[in-house]
């Protein structure tokens, strides 16, 4: 399944809707993605990833060290609505708290 990233801004939240599986062929991508979203400096990143069936541990990888670059400008960063076998991966690696999990 290809990879689609859609962004946009919503009340000074930027996102990231994440549609498709990502590995390490597109996971630069990703990142160039979020690194492009995080130069507009508003309140917050959201990663949408309730389209997104899978992730390897390199897209986890860039999940985990675009939260630590907005924690290090002082932006909100969150990860929402992970389907159930991403959400399992995250809790197993323990990352879900790095990435501000979002379900609602």
């Amino acid at each position: 399944m290809a990879l689609t990233l859609k962004t946009g801004e919503t009340a000074g939240i930027s996102f990231v809707k994440v549609l498709g599986e990502v590995d390490v062929s597109c996971a630069d991508e990703l990142r160039t993605c979020i690194s492009r979203v995080m130069e507009h400096e508003g309140k917050g990143i959201l990663i949408d990833v309730a389209d997104m069936p899978y992730i390897d541990s390199t897209g986890i990888g860039v999940l985990v060290g675009a939260a630590h670059a907005a924690a290090e400008q002082g932006i909100t960063f969150s990860v929402a609505h992970p389907q159930r076998n991403v959400a399992r991966v995250l809790e197993l690696l323990g990352v879900q708290g790095d990435l501000g999990i979002v379900n609602d």
